[in-house]
């Protein structure tokens, strides 16, 4: 059916208050919500009874590897650095193009059944994670991942001609130039992907300033710090979205909010690495606009956005107070901000945005009572509480179940283990 109308939903009015309303779903968008909407005024269409259904925006995961659900568990309780040189980087020298589409197909089953429509994804062999995104029903924007110091030259260049070409840009899956940190790409890359960025109108995302070893490294080597350097190099601008930002200075802060950059924070990854504490306060103080992502299931463990909207929230409070951060603002962070940032019309229950939704079973335990329906959704519940997944006007998750997800894990399983045998 190109058209589904949801009868009787449960959708938030005003912050608080929720009130029930048929939503339209038609061409992709949220055509008509309102309080009642016949069978006849939506035309052919698939009628759902969604009486016991809470309709709330869908996860915008802003940064993540997505194939890294191969390294799940494999190396945990250790810094960046050593995690990084001595575990994550020598398993990955290991996997094909074949292991990263079925690792990606993993990431987005798990990302689905957790709520998220849309992820950034910055990993290697990104044609393999393209096709995984269009036969899944999702979206994303897939990066041209940069490291001269850990890449060939002739990597390097097949990456550029990809970009130049737009190959495999669609309504769903956008491209994105991503060098991935100042600590991996040399000056002469990073000027060259500005450069590319600007000319075929991309944007750039990558980490900026995630351990204090990496600041300490970069202003012993450039005479000041990350954020600094991009500005330095042309690359602090609106078209800028950078992970972590855990460890901005006063003055990075101010040239980052001037530039109209966006910052990705990633707590549970930058928690459990022990990268520092992400300042989600003094960010958005600055006027900076803050979205949130998971980071790899290789370091958070988890591609579940909620457990990161919820931190991100819970963070907020110990360095401000109560009041800071509410549970809607949270919310934000994790839809429309992320959203916005990557130049989508989503993020809301609206009419004429993105289709891209949530069907929560109001039913779930930790869904009653139900005095704020966002508060609930933010503070008390989780993934389990997710019936359906809407993405673009269509049902991508139904009744819990994704298709083909039996056979996804089982994929993975076995692969995993060859990678482990493999010497």
């Amino acid at each position: 059916m190109s058209k589904i109308l949801l009868k009787s939903a449960l959708i938030e009015a005003t912050r608080g208050k929720s009130v029930r309303r048929d939503i339209l779903i038609a061409g992709g968008r949220f055509q008509k919500i309102a309080a009642t909407i016949s069978a006849e005024e939506a035309g052919d269409c698939e009628v759902v009874d969604s009486s016991n259904f809470a309709v709330l925006p869908a996860f915008y995961n802003g940064h993540t590897h997505a194939a890294m659900t191969l390294l799940r568990g494999y190396a945990d309780d250790m810094e960046l650095s050593r995690w990084l040189n001595e575990y994550i980087w020598p398993m990955e020298a290991k996997l094909r193009p074949a292991d990263i589409r079925i690792a990606s197909r993993l990431a987005v089953l798990e990302m689905i059944k957790s709520g998220t429509v849309f992820f950034a994804d910055m990993y290697w062999h990104h044609d393999e994670t393209l096709k995984v995104v269009e036969e899944m029903g999702v979206r994303a924007t897939i990066g041209l991942s940069m490291a001269d110091l850990l890449q060939p030259p002739e990597e390097i260049e097949k990456s550029f001609a990809f970009l130049v070409a737009h190959t495999g840009e669609s309504e769903r899956v956008k491209l994105a130039v991503m060098p991935h940190a100042v600590y991996t790409v040399s000056e002469a890359l990073l000027k060259r992907c500005f450069a590319v960025a600007k000319a075929e109108n991309y944007l750039v995302h990558t980490h900026l300033s995630e351990t204090r070893q990496e600041v300490e490294n970069c202003q012993k080597q450039y005479g000041c710090t990350p954020p600094q350097l991009l500005a330095r190099l042309g690359g602090l601008n609106d078209k800028l979205i950078a992970a972590h930002c855990v460890h901005f200075t006063p003055e990075d802060r101010r040239i980052f909010a001037a530039a109209g950059a966006t910052a990705i924070t990633n707590p549970c990854s930058n928690l459990k690495l022990a990268s520092g504490m992400p300042q989600i306060n003094e960010l958005l103080a600055a006027g900076i606009r803050v979205g949130i992502g998971t980071d790899g299931a290789s370091s958070n463990n988890s591609l579940d956005m909620h457990d990161d909207m919820k931190l991100a929230a819970l963070i907020a409070k110990v360095s401000g107070s109560a009041e800071t951060l509410p549970a809607r603002e949270a919310l934000e962070m994790a839809t429309v901000r992320v959203a916005e940032a990557y130049g989508l019309n989503a993020g809301v229950i609206a009419e004429g945005k993105l289709a891209d939704c949530l069907l929560i079973d109001l039913s779930a335990e930790s869904m009653v009572p139900c005095y704020d329906l966002v508060s609930n959704w933010v503070y008390a519940a989780d993934s389990r509480c997710i019936d359906s997944v809407i993405c673009n006007g269509k049902f991508i998750m139904r009744g819990r179940h994704v298709d083909g997800e039996e056979d996804i894990r089982c994929e993975a399983a076995a692969c995993a283990a060859r990678l482990v045998q493999t010497p």
